[in-house]
């Protein structure tokens, strides 16, 4: 291809790339894909990445780097959470549902509970306050009339 029409296609933006891969190490994803300015693949928009340990991000991908922006990691142990990522890690407001069925819904920072927060245990009650990771001092029980 000549240099004139690359530059072409740059310029008028070619749309996303749909892929189905799997990985030398079993993991697999499906999504979206764009071509770098060298031509290569990389997994870009929203995308389903599957380890072989069964961990599952479904969600944003920026430069092959999965988990940026919003999105949902499940585990196996039934632990899910689901919201902002930023550099891999829960960071801004999300949901994070415990293997036991209670959840935390609030800010993230850097994968920890951080700032306004609420918990629900799981007979139902909800706990409000501040959470600073595993420290939540001062938190107020919601009543229910």
């Amino acid at each position: 291809m000549s240099d004139q029409k690359e530059r072409d296609l740059k310029t008028q933006g070619e749309g996303p790339i749909k892929v189905s891969y799997i990985f030398p190490n079993g993991d697999r994803y499906e999504g979206e894909c764009s071509k770098s300015a060298s031509g290569v693949l990389m997994r870009s928009g929203a995308g389903k990445h599957t380890s072989a340990d069964g961990i599952i991000y479904t969600g944003q991908w920026l430069e092959d780097q999965q988990m940026q922006g919003r999105g949902a990691l499940q585990h196996p142990s039934g632990a899910l959470y689901e919201g902002e990522f930023k550099d891999n890690m829960y960071h801004g407001m999300g949901t994070y549902t415990f293997p036991d069925g209670s959840t935390y819904k609030g800010h993230f920072h850097n994968n920890r509970l951080e700032g306004e927060g609420a918990f629900t245990d799981t007979e139902g009650l909800v706990w409000t306050g501040e959470f600073h990771g595993k420290a939540a001092l001062g938190l107020k029980m919601q009543h229910t009339y």
